[in-house]
Order: structure tokens, then sequence, then C-alpha cells
């Protein structure tokens, strides 16, 4: 059974002036995304600005989250990390809090092999009962999991279930939907691209995990819902509608622009921990004129 379909928002992490984690605005955002059609939460991952987030500070996020959306849609906490024994103790007690499913990066940094990965990731995956999702972002880790590997650990691994494939890489996902594995249905690919929604469920995906999302919840969604309808046309044009602010989404280091149309949009997130920085003006105004040319400012 796939951990959800459609469209899961990798929700940003609101901040006070202060820097302290916002929990009333993180209330305010989940409400008005069940609202707009996100079939899932991902919690603390890269666009929620995991790594200056202290351990008590993203566990106690992943709680409220979880409290909040009280089963409405699955609740899926980031919890990778390239330390294993660290996103052991992360999945175990996310799992204590009543996350749905765990997202768990590729090790960054110290990086590893294909077999350090597969030997990473079943340490993880038998640490817990929790479904967990591959997480492939080769340009901010280093590392890049080869179709092979994830094949062979969703084969070897029960709660293995999926992979956040954002490697931009079309031809790999290719690779990836031709394994065995996946012809089986032993794991589901998600996108981890807001700009390859349409082309990675051509390849057999069953969503998103999108940054878009937190501004663009039912956009998001419906390009989703449209493909797996069958209305390919109409989810391809908007798909190709959204282009524009994907990018500007990017100008800059993510989250850095999504705080910034957060903020545009009435939503007090905040700016985001050094060393990440606001947006520039230059940044401000692009992102502006995308997001009023696609209807969401």
């Amino acid at each position: 059974m796939s951990i959800f379909k459609g469209s899961g928002v990798a929700l940003v992490t609101p901040m006070k002036e202060n820097g302290e984690v916002d929990f009333n605005v993180l209330e305010a955002l989940i409400e008005d995304q069940i609202k707009g059609g996100t079939d899932a939460f991902i919690i603390c991952g890269t666009t929620g600005e995991a790594p200056t987030l202290e351990d008590d500070e993203h566990l106690l996020a992943i709680r409220r989250a979880v409290e909040i959306v009280k089963g409405r849609v699955p609740v899926i906490a980031g919890t990778g990390s390239n330390n294993t024994a660290h996103a052991v103790m992360m999945t175990q007690e996310s799992e204590k809090l009543g996350a749905d499913a765990v997202l768990l990066v590729t090790p960054y940094y110290n990086k590893t092999t294909q077999d350090g990965l597969y030997a990473h990731y079943r340490e993880i995956a038998g640490s817990t009962k929790l479904p967990c999702i591959i997480y492939n972002v080769p340009s901010r880790t280093g590392t890049n999991i080869q179709p092979a590997t994830m094949a062979r650990l969703a084969r070897d691994t029960e709660n293995v279930q999926a992979i956040k494939e954002a490697s931009g890489n079309i031809s790999q996902v290719a690779e990836l939907a031709a394994t065995e594995a996946f012809q089986d249905g032993c794991f589901d690919i998600y996108s981890g691209n807001d700009d390859q929604i349409v082309p990675i469920c051509s390849l057999g995906g069953i969503g998103v995990i999108s940054v878009l999302a937190n501004v663009a919840p039912r956009q998001a969604h419906d390009i989703v819902s449209l493909y797996l309808e069958g209305k390919c046309s109409e989810a391809c044009a908007l798909q190709l509608k959204a282009l524009e602010l994907c990018k500007a989404l990017f100008c800059e280091v993510n989250p850095i622009p999504v705080k910034a149309a957060l903020q545009m949009q009435g939503y007090a997130v905040g700016a985001p921990r050094l060393p990440l920085i606001p947006m520039s003006e230059a940044g401000k105004q692009r992102l502006r004129a995308a997001m009023e040319g696609f209807g969401v400012l």
C-alpha cells in the first residue's frame, strides 16, 4: 500500500522574530494546506530547515504536526542524517510521536559507497516499523543512490517503500522504473522536483514531495491527480504553467524563496536561520512576478 498518492508538501518551519519555531503559524499553515488539497505533510525536511533545528525542536515540530493533522493525511518526518546512529534515534523517536512514515536523505559530506548506502538504510529501516522513503538529492548531498541499489533495498527491506527522486536525471528515473523491483510493486516513486511531476508520473510515479505546494497546494495536487485520472494534457498544461514559479522558487537556495513567497501571501513564517539569509530584492521581484503570473498572489 502506498504511503500517499498526490502532492506531499515539504513544509517550511515558521520562525518567530527571535528565531524560535512558531507553532501557532505551523498550525495555520497545516490547516490551510489541508483545505488546499495537500495529500501528505513532510515535516523537518530540507525545506523545513532540518540542518539548523536542534533535536528537541525537530521532534517537537513533528509531534505538533501529528497533533494538528489528527490522522487526516499522512505525516512524514524528516529523520535522515549522515550519522546512521542519529538517523536511527530520530526515526525511533518519530515513530513514538505518531509519524506515519519517515524521509531519509542520502548521507552527505562524509558520503559513502553504494554498499554503504545499502547498509545505512538497512540499519535505519531495521530499527522501525515505519515506512521509509529514500531521498535522493545528489546536488545537495554529493551522493547518488543508483537504481540498482534502490531496487536491492526495496526488495530486501519490507519497509523501504518509496523514493523521492530529486536527481533531476530523467534517464535515471527511467532506469529506476525499469527495475524488476519497481515493476513488481516493491516501491513507489515520488518526484522531488516540482518541474518534473508529469515526466516522473509518466514513468510510473504516483506523486510529488513539493516545495511549490507551500504556496500553491491546490495546483500541485491537481497536477498529480489530473495525470493519474488520465487527463494527461490538462496535467501537462498545468505543469507548464507552473514552470516559471518553480524556477523562481529555486532562484536562490531553498527555502529562502519559499519563505519569502509565504510572507507575500500573509504568513508570518519569518526569516530562514543562518547560514541562510533573507531573499534579495531582485529575487523578490522575480518571485512576486511569477506568483502573480500563476495566480497565487
